[in-house]
């Protein structure tokens, strides 16, 4: 078998390797994994969880909630007691289960913003949030070693696990909606009802937005929130090319402010009143400026080396700490769970703050975000304007760029750096960093990064400018690094 685990569990196609055999191997190496002394020591926040409670959600993608049925019959099948979410979930939600469960561990059934041909499994660590690299790699173990000697998964019938009480079915709803009532004042947005549209994508965040905000006054037009595993043959991901049709709901006059949300819901987009797509770039650094000068917050800040520097501006003018990480949300959520974090996120939407689960959360953020929106008594586009004339501005583009030939991933990092050229667009280069591909930061704070695809031949390019003149440089010197792979 070809299954890995990445940084965010395992994907792949229905039906080639995502199938149900496959499904049930790894779930099983899943729970001979999660009892090892290894795992719960990584597991270990607090009060150590119980080690036979697992939770297991799923999304809105075809077969995910027969998927989620065979993985507790697993795990049932190896004596634990199995929280199964009763109807599709955010995977926030879930996470936030396995933390109010007491559970040692968590399994999403998702493919997140991937294509509709895809499915998934996240694995969730107790603390509520991904598991650890090294855990990880204990389930890999197990996965091989129960090849080798041809072990097949413990399977019990479900609805003897049913009537064991081995499985439950449950509603992870209505506790997550507790603690996001914590950490979002729901007052403000009472006091300012705003109109928006909530695009959920099809995705497993449907109704979330509009259930939470009932009674506040804020009238919720929600778009894309009927069941379509299909997902209207758009990839569920909340980026600027992909919502269409929350431009046409905003221009229509069905709400001033539009929110988005991945398949899943682990990711945020929004759209201001003009129509306008305001990334995570900016959404992260408005709701920073707002934890600090509203709410009067402090902590450190972490953001992964493919997202803005608008960051790092705007927590000098606060005296905070930034953190600069590899790509993907577990490390984000190594710094949550190891200090006060204020807000950690990616270029991608995953973005978490202070008091919540170490999980990026497209629906918390999206609350967070109207929040601000009605404190300041404007619109978000006012909003991201001014931040632009604060810390800006701040242009950006990504391309992923298709290399003739495969390369390997070290020596292509070795060349860009041994390789780094002295300016790019006028702007000189002051400094070059390897911590997750290559990231040259010039003069002016501009920043390009190329990150070569360690799975495929493809590299990876971010780049954010002062200017679009400057953002098109570092794009085509990167085009250019592509072209010269013979």
């Amino acid at each position: 078998m070809t299954i890995s685990f990445g940084t965010d569990g395992w994907r792949a196609v229905i039906s080639d390797t995502f199938t149900f055999n496959n499904l049930r191997l790894v779930t099983q190496a899943i729970a001979d994994a999660v009892v090892t002394e290894s795992w719960m020591n990584g597991s270990s926040v607090g009060p150590g969880p119980d080690s036979r409670k697992m939770v297991v959600g799923f999304d809105t993608r075809f077969l995910s909630d027969r998927y989620a049925n065979d993985v507790a019959r697993v795990l049932a099948g190896n004596g634990y007691s199995v929280y199964l979410s009763q109807a599709d979930a955010p995977t926030p939600a879930i996470s936030y289960a396995v933390k109010h469960f007491n559970a040692i561990a968590g399994i999403m059934i998702t493919a997140s913003h991937n294509a509709p041909r895809y499915n998934g499994l996240k694995l969730k660590a107790a603390f509520g949030g991904s598991a650890l690299p090294e855990q990880c790699r204990k389930v890999e173990v197990f996965l091989n070693d129960n090849e080798a000697q041809a072990r097949g998964p413990n399977l019990m019938d479900y609805q003897q696990a049913k009537n064991l009480n081995l499985i439950q079915n449950f509603n992870p709803i209505p506790p997550y909606f507790e603690h996001l009532s914590n950490l979002i004042d729901f007052d403000i947005i009472a006091d300012n009802p705003q109109r928006i549209v909530v695009d959920s994508m099809y995705g497993s965040g449907r109704g979330a937005i509009r259930s939470i905000l009932q009674g506040s006054g804020t009238e919720v037009a929600e778009i894309r929130g009927e069941m379509n595993p299909g997902f209207g043959g758009v990839h569920p991901e909340p980026i600027a090319k992909n919502l269409g049709a929350l431009a046409g709901a905003i221009s229509t006059g069905l709400g001033c402010l539009g929110l988005a949300t991945d398949g899943d819901a682990d990711r945020i987009g929004a759209m201001d009143e003009r129509g306008n797509f305001v990334d995570p770039h900016k959404i992260m650094a408005l709701a920073l400026k707002y934890l600090v000068e509203k709410k009067h917050l402090t902590g450190s800040v972490v953001r992964t080396v493919s997202t803005t520097r608008m960051i790092d501006r705007l927590a000098k003018k606060y005296g905070l700490t930034v953190h600069e990480t590899p790509v993907g949300f577990n490390h984000i959520a190594d710094f949550m769970l190891k200090e006060e974090v204020l807000i950690g996120g990616e270029e991608s939407g995953g973005i978490s703050f202070r008091g919540h689960i170490p999980e990026g959360d497209g629906i918390a953020m999206g609350l967070l975000l109207l929040e601000i929106v009605a404190e300041s008594g404007t619109g978000l586009y006012e909003l991201v304007e001014n931040l632009l004339t604060e810390v800006g501005p701040a242009e950006y583009e990504r391309k992923d760029l298709r290399l003739k030939l495969p390369v390997s991933k070290q020596k292509m990092v070795d060349r860009l750096t041994q390789d780094a050229p002295k300016s790019i667009g006028g702007e000189t280069l002051t400094s070059t960093s390897a911590l997750d591909g290559v990231k040259y930061l010039f003069a002016d704070d501009s920043w390009l990064l190329i990150r070569p695809s360690g799975t495929e031949p493809v590299l990876r390019v971010y780049a954010e400018g002062r200017s679009k003149q400057m953002v098109k440089a570092m794009i085509a010197y990167g085009e250019q690094i592509a072209e010269s792979v013979r």
